[in-house]
């Protein structure tokens, strides 16, 4: 029988690869979220100005 402490490490490395790719998910979506969200005000200033 195997000790669970020669499991960790891959059960560990799982964990932390699904936290790292959600956490880059989020991570891109705000920055386009971001983006959307300055060039949506970037228009309203236009067209308040014109």
């Amino acid at each position: 029988m195997q000790h669970w402490s020669d499991f960790f490490p891959y059960v560990f490395m799982a964990i932390k690869l699904i936290a790292l790719f959600i956490a880059g998910y989020y991570a891109i979506k705000w920055h386009f979220d971001q983006d959307r969200k300055l060039k949506k005000e970037e228009e309203a200033k236009k067209e308040n100005n014109a």
